[in-house]
């Protein structure tokens, strides 16, 4: 049986021909590269002493990278979006029950600990945006598909939906107490939704489930 893999987000796929699209990030068939079986992370020879053929390799010489972009690199490889990203994914489900609290029961603490909960959430979110282009740019090979314009989309969305709620606090701290109080839970619970479904899609690259 041949063993393709997605060149983006590096699914592995058993058959005889590569899939016509990837379950994971939805590149196209043509996306897929044949590979070894033993070349597959984790892969052990099934038989005790089994001896496994290696193809040779022409090494290519290794472009050396200086400054910023060493810097880049490394940020890629040591996970920063991934575990950036865990920041405001913790803190927004708290600042938006902060905030449904607040309105619910009428009590303005209860809005400024949901203000103080965004705001570190929106000094979060440059290096989090930042680090995930820069994953999606080196590892995902800058893909455009549906998954990944979702993921962008959710992103950037939720971006602005942070900003905008944070924005409206500072004009009006006691919009919670006005006519309009439903706009602004509304725009919370919009962004904790895009940030959901942005953390979902980036769980589903990584995990390839």
């Amino acid at each position: 049986m041949k063993v393709w893999q997605c060149s983006v987000c590096k699914y592995i796929h058993k058959g005889d021909k590569p899939p016509e699209k990837c379950p994971i990030c939805g590149v196209g068939a043509k996306k897929f590269v044949k590979i070894d079986e033993a070349s597959i992370p984790g892969k052990r020879p099934k038989r005790k002493g089994a001896v496994t053929k290696l193809k040779t390799k022409i090494p290519t010489p290794a472009i050396k990278e200086t400054g910023f972009e060493k810097i880049k690199s490394l940020l890629v490889k040591h996970h920063a979006h991934p575990v950036s990203v865990h920041t405001p994914n913790g803190i927004l489900p708290a600042a938006v029950i902060f905030f449904l609290a607040a309105w619910m029961f009428d009590y303005d603490l209860l809005a400024k600990v949901a203000f103080i909960n965004m705001i570190f959430v929106i000094i979060a979110l440059p290096f989090v945006i930042f680090t995930g282009t820069l994953e999606w740019k080196k590892k995902y090979n800058g893909a455009l598909t549906i998954l990944f314009k979702l993921k962008i989309l959710t992103a950037s969305l939720t971006a602005v939906l942070c900003v905008t709620s944070i924005a409206w606090y500072l004009v009006d701290p006691k919009i919670l107490l006005s006519p309009n109080a439903w706009i602004f839970i509304l725009i919370n619970v919009l962004m904790l939704v895009c940030a959901g479904i942005a953390g979902h899609i980036g769980g589903k690259l990584v995990f390839k489930d």
